[in-house]
């Protein structure tokens, strides 16, 4: 009621300044949309009315729908881990008064929760890739900076509403930190020539002090959690710096490492701070002066590059990660001294990604992270038990299908060659990586067997050996895996893939110039069209093929053997095919192009059996029928998905806005009440559809 008050008054101010002439341009629109008034004033108010309602901007996901009552809900998230770099450390952060924590990806912080890893939420207002967040000692507050030198101060409620945004330093931010009062934030870097380090006043942004003594890049800061304050700040130069305050001033340099100094730590009631290097020493301080008191062990010590640590609670622990793939708990004692009390070893892959980057120690949980973004949940009073392992994409995801078990199960391929599997109400269920999949473009999944395309120009099939199994915890199957892989080179790039359900050993391939038909390992024929061919679908049966060209148009191809005769072309579309779609019951099929139009056909006919489903924004980049064949999903790069149903005009539409951060790239029906969708966010989300 209040918007449809304010759209009122703007409406009628417009139509004052333009009695007569009722052509201007307004400028309500938040997405560059101009609105041009018309003659006829009621027909630019429906306009004006729609435009404001729809045309929103939030952080999360939102739903517009014709009919409220129909909105879809977000049940769950399998959230991106958190994007890594060899040789650095990477920092998460836990909330003080919940079990909440978080870490950051591309331009994005991810908010998870340890009791319910499936509760996800994403602030991605970010210009540019986030590299550190922060929650306030009073939890109410998030401080997040990027590569920009920028820093972000936002609600942790609501719709994440800004407080405020400072420019820090001249490049790019690696670690901030809180005062106890909430009133400053410290955060370093690299300053490009210029300072390093930066405190300042979280409300103003005025400077409190002068950070001198470092020659090149800060990689870590503390704040002292008690008074009197203290900073201390560590980086590539080997040095670690003491400052007091406020306002704040150079104390002393320690220059007990001898390579770059990786994480500096207070302990939570700071009597002492703890710095770790990748000369593989820690060394502990007296908190107040800076006094050293005693090195960690070196006969138990790490044997790799030590990159993060944290502190528990009570203060008498501490646990350090490293390159060795090991992460140790530390007894600290009241000198300082330290013992070893555990060595937990992370070995998932046998590789490099198994190095372990990132530590927290959150309540009465433990947490690693690894080279590769697995996340590691221990129990920190359990360490003898199993830990509860969470995975996902580090990098967009390009591909999302359902496997075609009893047992629901969705497949997700990011480009980089990674395949996960998901399991709904379960989450992460398993992760393939091989060189043999090289970067992936494309993926369609069968029953059995799987087919991707890369970059390489050559195509895989792979079949499914691994067994399903009814999972209790989300705990990685590392004993499953695809049997061996064949792979056939088709000469030039994949446009689109597509597989014959029914005969999964059949498949045709989208390239530039034509189409190639593939059955197991073998090439059936390759097929010249004509024209510039950018999709493709074949029908379950193998007996039909659909080909969209850069024209727009359809061809229609009967399959014999292996040749394909066209039947029929059709035309509707006003831009490049972008995908093509046969319904599960092969009554109807969809098409959509880069000019943001989806058309459903009647199979039999070749009639438009829906269209005006031109509600995009931008190009549409995938689609997906319901089992039942009633409804269809499309989602663009707009960030939205919209879902028709057959039968109903397309202004019936229900749309999900904001669905993926960058925009949604695969989409896929579960059931017929959820769907699932994936985006340039690395996420894979769940929704819930209620019946009309």
């Amino acid at each position: 009621m209040i918007k449809l008050k304010i759209a009122c008054k703007v409406f009628r101010n417009q139509i004052k300044k333009k009695k007569g002439n009722l052509k201007c341009h307004g400028v309500l629109s938040r997405r560059r949309k101009v609105i041009q008034l018309v003659q006829n004033p009621f027909l630019h108010f429906r306009t004006l009315i729609h435009t404001y309602f729809t045309n929103t901007r939030t952080t999360d996901p939102i739903h517009h729908y014709h009919n409220p009552n129909t909105m879809p809900t977000l049940s769950e998230t399998y959230a991106c881990v958190p994007t890594t770099e060899r040789g650095r450390g990477i920092l998460i952060s836990g909330d003080p008064k919940t079990n909440n924590f978080l870490y950051c990806t591309a331009r994005s912080v991810v908010i998870r929760n340890l009791d319910n890893p499936l509760k996800v939420s994403v602030y991605g207002e970010h210009a540019y890739p986030v590299t550190v967040a922060r929650y306030s000692p009073n939890g109410e507050w998030i401080a997040s900076a990027d590569v920009s030198g920028t820093i972000r101060i936002w609600g942790t409620h609501n719709d994440y509403v800004l407080k405020n945004e400072f420019r820090v330093l001249s490049g790019r931010i690696d670690d901030l930190q809180w005062s106890a009062d909430g009133m400053r934030i410290v955060a370093c870097g690299d300053g490009k020539g210029k300072s390093f380090v930066r405190a300042f006043m979280w409300d103003s942004g005025s400077t409190v002090g002068d950070f001198d003594g470092h020659s090149r890049r800060v990689l870590s800061c503390a704040f002292k959690p008690t008074r009197p304050f203290r900073i201390v700040t560590c980086g590539e130069d080997f040095l670690a710096n003491f400052y007091e305050g406020p306002p704040f001033k150079f104390n002393m340099s320690i220059r007990d490492h001898s390579n770059f100094v990786n994480c500096v730590r207070y302990s939570p009631d700071g009597s002492k701070f703890i710095t770790v290097s990748s000369d593989r020493k820690g060394i502990v301080y007296e908190g107040k002066t800076g006094a050293k008191l005693a090195e960690l062990p070196s006969g138990d010590g790490h044997k790799g590059s030590i990159y993060a640590a944290s502190w528990s609670p009570d203060s008498k622990q501490v646990v350090t990660v490293s390159a060795d793939k090991t992460a140790k708990i530390w007894d600290i004692l009241e000198d300082g001294s330290a013992k070893l009390n555990k060595t937990l070893s992370f070995t998932e892959t046998g590789g490099v990604e198994d190095m372990l980057v990132g530590c927290l120690w959150q309540n009465a949980h433990l947490l690693t992270v690894s080279l590769g973004g697995t996340i590691n949940l221990y129990d920190a009073k359990d360490l003898d038990k199993s830990p509860l392992s969470l995975s996902g994409h580090m990098k967009n995801v390009t591909v999302l299908n359902l496997l075609h078990r009893s047992e629901k199960m969705l497949l997700s391929s990011s480009y980089d060659g990674v395949i996960i599997r998901w399991i709904p109400g379960v989450g992460y269920s398993g992760k393939f990586e091989s060189k043999q999949f090289g970067l992936i473009k494309l993926l369609a999944a069968g029953e059995e067997e799987i087919i991707t395309a890369g970059f390489d120009n050559k195509v895989t099939s792979l079949t499914c050996v691994f067994t399903i199994i009814k999972l209790v915890s989300r705990v990685p199957l590392h004993g499953d895996d695809f049997g061996p892989a064949k792979q056939v080179d088709i000469g030039s790039q994949p446009k689109d893939v597509s597989l014959a359900v029914k005969i999964p050993e059949l498949a045709l391939i989208a390239v530039e110039s034509g189409v190639v038909l593939l059955k197991d390992s073998t090439i059936l024929s390759t097929v010249n069209l004509g024209f510039v061919v950018t999709a493709c679908a074949i029908s379950p049966d193998g007996s039909e093929a659909i080909v969209g060209g850069q024209d727009g148009k359809l061809h229609i191809y009967s399959v014999s053997g292996n040749t394909l005769t066209e039947k029929s072309v059709l035309e509707k579309h006003r831009g490049a095919i972008s995908v093509i779609r046969y319904s599960p019951d092969v009554t109807m099929f969809a098409s959509a192009d880069l000019n943001r139009e989806a058309v459903v056909w009647d199979h039999e006919s070749k009639e438009v059996k829906l269209n005006n489903m031109l509600f995009h924004t931008a190009r549409i980049n995938c689609l997906s029928w319901s089992p039942d064949s009633r409804l269809i999903a499309t989602g663009s790069l707009d960030t939205c998905v919209i879902i028709y149903e057959i039968g109903k005009p397309a202004a019936s539409r229900r749309t999900i806005k904001g669905a993926h951060l960058g925009g949604v790239y695969g989409l896929t029906f579960v059931d017929n009440d959820r769907v699932a969708s994936s985006g340039e966010d690395g996420c894979i989300r769940m929704w819930t559809l209620t019946s009309e």
